[in-house]
């Protein structure tokens, strides 16, 4: 099991870096490539924002201005008010004037922290309603790029992790990224408004320099280790994928039953744990360092600011400074202090997100290679039957140095029914996936009607296709909508769904559930909704393919799940659904091959045998061991009975 050291192959290697520095005179060339790369993320996530609307930014500008300003404003404030009471206490000019004074200047600070109360609640408003919007957008874009990129892709570990990364970044990372610029924009011209103050002040304009001074370390510490969390994050990327797997099938409810039968809750939480440990042991090293140096240089910081407080505090009883002052100039200087701190905080925070968000990027700038191979694709002929021909294709998965199929050739001619036969492994899905394109070829090429697959416009393709994967898909829709998923583009019609149904032996049970068509399906989103059989399951994605208009019917395993009774059903509507259509089946019942008019044997993906039942049987080779091996146990079957 892995401890957790740090994972450095794969994705890690491919991410843009900066190089390190070489020497003191490669440091220009460091940091240019550090802060082109900091711009540039920033304004992709600025760009994003303002795709999801335009006031979000006018907005955030908005209030960082005013949220810079008002403190200043407060200090002011405060300090003529402090002054004031000190002239009334001393005598110095007309009592009811100062008093009046003194009032208006309440009165003002009264209506300022009114004013500074709703500029907070305005920025948490804008802040969060920027946030979902945000999330929305940014999760629709990656649901456009999952539609996109090829099905190779999530066979890729790499890939995964790609796609792990912009997902978790998604929720929080762009308006986190936002938010935090803004804040910064605002403590930036607070910091400036309060060292005017104290430059214009006698004697205080280089206490202001000193205080700058002192927060240097503060952002070298700061930036340094928000680049080593950010890299460590994405050394670790294996660990929390593996972590939130053993969490994830803790409370998966297809593998709950298994995990309680064989015991297996100890072994997940343990293997959780185990990798755990290597991953938290290598964070928390990094917030202690962080932290104990942070405490060193806050002490300094300290240690200065009470020097100084010690120096104004002096001038104020040498009677040249007055305690509005003393208010104001303390004030300022701690206001430096805090927002040197705040904004180095802030500008680190920017920083480590827009790398964050750079997984993001990473992950949109995958390309798909599985595209039409010109620039005006082929048009596909539709309603009709249609010729398909292997000519030398041979594959093999991305990663990988053994080849799924070997020098397939073939042709399967318009309205043939062929039946792919084989053991497991012997390559029949991988052959489905070539067929429609799910993968190209690694050698040879695929034609329909005499052209090249990669010729056509892929939607096109897609669309001419019904099919039943082996591992079809399981929706939480209710069972109408399950049914006309088969053809999403077509008018639909309860007629149609009906039809669909009856022909896939389904509608029995559908009648039988309480809301009939209309009974939510799965409890992820509905506390009534149903949780249908594995044979239920396959009757639904039998009967999309029935409810499709589709040229060629594929289907792989489409009966796995069903009794013989309601198999021989299925295939006898299938007969009168693919008159004037190609069909593929792949199937382990070789019954269902006795009636088609091509047999294609695959054995370790090469194709041995082809031609009809009765050709095969004649010439008593695999297939012949096949068909007779299952013949017999379905008469030894029968003679126990």
């Amino acid at each position: 099991m892995n401890r957790g050291g740090p994972q450095r192959g794969g994705m890690g290697d491919q991410y843009n870096r900066v190089a390190p520095p070489k020497g003191i005179k490669d440091l220009p060339r460091f940091f240019r490539e550090l802060l082109t790369g900091f711009f540039s993320r920033l304004f992709y996530t600025f760009r994003m924002v303002w795709e999801t609307g335009h006031w979000i930014l006018f907005a955030m500008v908005a209030i960082a201005i005013l949220t810079g300003i008002m403190p200043l404003i407060g200090s002011l404030i405060s300090s003529e008010i402090l002054n004031a009471l000190q002239d009334v206490i001393e005598g110095k000019g007309a009592a009811v004037f100062l008093g009046s004074m003194v009032m208006s200047l309440l009165i003002f600070y009264f209506v300022y922290k009114i004013i500074n109360s709703v500029i907070g609640r305005l920025n948490t408003a804008v802040t969060r309603v920027a946030g979902e919007k945000v999330v929305r957008y940014v999760k629709l874009q990656i649901m456009e790029k999952a539609k996109e990129v090829d099905i190779s892709a999530f066979d890729q570990p790499e890939f995964y992790e790609k796609l792990e990364n912009a997902n978790r970044e998604a929720g929080h990372r762009p308006i986190m990224v936002l938010s935090s610029t803004f804040d910064a924009i605002s403590k930036l011209i607070s910091l400036v408004s309060y060292i005017v103050v104290l430059v214009t002040a006698p004697d205080m304009w280089w206490a202001a320099l000193v205080m700058i001074a002192v927060s240097i370390p503060t952002a070298v510490i700061s930036f340094s280790y928000r680049r080593k969390n950010y890299m460590y994050m994405r050394f670790r990327s294996k660990d929390r994928r593996q972590m939130n797997y053993y969490s994830d099938i803790m409370v998966n409810k297809d593998m709950v039953k298994e995990i309680r039968i064989f015991d297996l809750g100890d072994r997940f939480t343990d293997s959780f744990d185990k990798v755990f440990d290597g991953y938290y042991s290598g964070i928390r090293r990094l917030i202690i360092k962080e932290n104990f140096w942070q405490i060193l240089v806050t002490v300094i910081s300290s240690v200065v600011n009470c020097v100084f407080f010690a120096m104004i505090a002096y001038q104020v009883f040498e009677g040249r400074l007055m305690i509005g002052d003393y208010s104001l100039y303390t004030g300022a200087l701690t206001s430096i202090a805090t927002n040197v701190a705040s904004l180095i905080s802030v500008s680190a925070s920017v920083y480590e997100g827009t790398l964050f968000v750079d997984n993001l990027i990473s992950f949109m700038k995958v390309k798909p290679t599985v595209v039409p191979c010109k620039a005006e694709p082929e048009h596909v002929s539709r309603g009709c039957a249609h010729t398909i021909e292997f000519q030398n294709v041979s594959f093999r998965y991305p990663q990988t140095n053994k080849d799924v199929l070997k020098n397939i050739n073939l042709t399967i001619r318009p309205g043939e029914t062929a039946v792919l036969v084989g053991l497991n492994g012997a390559g029949k899905t991988t052959f489905i996936k070539l067929l429609t394109r799910l993968y190209d070829p690694t050698e040879g090429r695929i034609l329909l009607d005499g052209k090249d697959l990669r010729e056509y416009d892929q939607k096109e393709l897609y669309a001419m296709f019904g099919i039943i994967f082996q591992d079809f898909g399981k929706y939480a829709l209710d069972v109408k909508e399950n049914v006309m998923l088969g053809d999403v583009n077509r008018e639909h019609s309860m007629e149609d769904v009906i039809k669909a149904a009856k022909a896939a032996n389904a509608e029995d049970y559908i009648l039988r559930l309480p809301r009939g068509y209309d009974t939510p399906l799965m409890k992820y989103f509905e506390r009534d909704g149903i949780e249908p059989s594995i044979g239920q399951w396959q009757k639904l994605a039998i009967a999309r393919a029935f409810y499709s208009t589709s040229d060629i019917l594929i289907l792989d395993e489409p009966t796995a799940s069903l009794d013989p009774m309601a198999e021989q059903e299925i295939f006898n509507q299938f007969d009168e659904l693919r008159r004037d259509k190609t069909t593929i089946f792949v199937s382990h019942r070789l019954s269902s091959a006795t009636s088609a008019t091509k047999i294609i044997v695959l054995e370790y993906g090469e194709l041995i045998e082809e031609g009809t039942h009765r050709e095969l049987m004649e010439k008593r080779g695999k297939y012949y061991e096949l068909f007779s091996t299952q013949a017999r146990r379905y008469i030894e079957s029968q003679d126990e009975v």
